[in-house]
């Protein structure tokens, strides 16, 4: 077809995308195909990007091809070599801008390149840049007092290390050495990271190697939207009992879950599914973690923790991405009695909580407070859902739309009572938004949901934009 050939082709500055083909699909993927739209225009924006003058996309690509491994992979037919950043706009080689609605996957939470975070990284960098927790230093001690002091409950003492898989490794690890026992359950969807042990936790085969995946079970997940019992949170629940009824001894190490599945196309358990489940572990004399890489630090919109949103205090948390505004920095915070198991032996991480870092995640959660990014969040992830809503209402290939906050999924179908996965018009739509100037993301397993999830300064101007540029993509198909 006309258009694919003309997406194979090289992308120019400014080269705009319009087709005057129709895709073939199952369904018609606009009630309005009749409608002719002008394209969007990116929100004006205060910022004029530094001249660049290093390698060009071709020559970064070719090198990284020839260093780096094979597992690596871009987005894009053409990929986009991106070399600066300021707030919630990234800018590639010729100065083009781009709306980042995606934060380099959900971490860039309070702005690219914000100035006082960064004003804090380079104080202490100027000071000193690692030391090891076998010397004092505030900054670690500093960061953990904030970061408590955002917990509910007896969530009071904090493990520093370097990443969400880091930090769900030692939270398995703590659930393990706290029950006693060994089993842990995940649902399925989920994804908790790529580590030799995490990866028996994560549950999307994309993700998976063939690898043993450790004592764990992966039970139904509770998708209101895809799931069996709909949005029956006991139907869901009673799924974990009869696995720990008939699946194991009776007994389990732990349990763990995102409240909103990030890498699975932003799904939202269904309501008051976590209570359930709570109660159902406890009594199996196994521990609650929650994962909240992508959903904590007020990303919700309603709650700081994704967790608050269905009503739980688990006994583990698990933290990265957002702590950090692209800093590698994650967190596990827990009670003193679960901490306790960990002093049976050494337990160091070398760079967990290391000055620079500690003193930039402290910047991050004051600028959060500062800029009210929660309250931020609420209202324009209201505005951009209720936007999306609407566009649902006039695009059939739209089967939903999801989420809290700025942590929204956009589920492309062919056919809405099927709900088969438009995985090739998703990646259509996804080149003309590029196009358009807008980033964001893909997930879910077949990769036909985008991921809305930008940093937490992003605007409704900038929604505005982003629905009109979808709008106008989706009417193009």
């Amino acid at each position: 077809m006309a258009f694919r050939a003309f997406l194979r082709q090289k992308s120019t500055k400014y080269q705009s995308f319009i087709s005057t083909r129709t895709l073939s699909s199952t369904i018609s993927p606009s009630k309005s195909n009749d409608v002719v739209l002008e394209a969007p225009k990116i929100p004006s924006f205060d910022y004029k990007p530094k001249t660049y003058k290093g390698p060009l996309t071709d020559d970064v690509l070719k090198k990284r091809k020839t260093y780096l491994g094979p597992s690596l992979f871009h987005y894009y037919q053409t990929p986009l070599n991106i070399v600066e950043g300021k707030m919630q706009y990234l800018f590639d080689e010729t100065g083009r801008r781009y709306l980042d609605a995606f934060a380099g996957i959900v971490t860039v939470s309070c702005g690219h390149c914000h100035p006082e975070i960064l004003n804090a990284i380079v104080e202490q960098s100027q000071l000193l840049q690692h030391a090891t927790t076998i010397y004092l230093h505030h900054a670690i001690g500093d960061f953990a007092e904030a970061l408590a002091s955002k917990m509910p409950g007896n969530l009071k003492v904090v493990y520093f290390v370097n990443s969400g898989t880091e930090a769900n490794e030692l939270a398995m690890l703590m659930a393990r050495l706290y029950s006693g026992n060994h089993g842990m359950i995940s649902l399925r969807n989920a994804y908790h990271g790529g580590s030799a042990g995490t990866i028996g936790l994560t549950a999307l085969n994309t993700w998976k190697y063939s690898i043993p995946q450790g004592d764990i079970d992966h039970v139904i997940n509770p998708d209101p939207y895809r799931g069996i019992f709909g949005s029956d949170s006991s139907a869901y629940a009673r799924d974990v009992q009869e696995h720990i009824d008939f699946g194991t001894s009776g007994k389990v190490a732990g349990f763990i879950a995102e409240t909103i599945q990030g890498v699975g196309g932003a799904v939202e358990l269904a309501p008051g599914y976590l209570k359930q489940v709570y109660d159902i572990v406890h009594k199996a004399g196994g521990v609650c973690i929650a994962d909240e890489v992508q959903t904590g630090f007020g990303r919700t919109g309603s709650h700081y923790w994704g967790f608050q949103t269905q009503g739980v205090v688990p006994d583990i948390v698990t933290m990265a991405k957002g702590i950090g505004n692209g800093l590698p920095l994650g967190a596990v915070v827990t009670t003193p009695e679960i901490a306790s198991v960990m002093s049976q032996k050494i337990q160091f991480n070398t760079f967990g909580g290391n000055p620079v870092c500690s003193a930039g995640g402290l910047a991050v959660l004051r600028v959060i407070d500062k800029e009210k990014r929660q309250e931020h969040c609420a209202q324009v992830g209201s505005h951009l859902i209720e936007r999306l809503k609407h566009l649902q209402q006039k695009h059939d290939i739209i089967g939903d739309v999801r989420g809290r906050g700025l942590m929204v999924g956009i589920e492309l179908v062919t056919d809405r009572g099927a709900k088969t996965p438009a995985k090739t018009e998703t990646g259509i739509v996804f080149e003309k938004l590029r196009e358009l100037g807008v980033l964001v993301g893909k997930g879910g397993l077949h990769g036909n949901v985008f991921r809305i999830k930008p940093p937490m300064c992003f605007t409704k101007d900038d929604a505005d934009f982003l629905v009109d540029a979808l709008d106008y993509s989706l009417s193009k198909l």
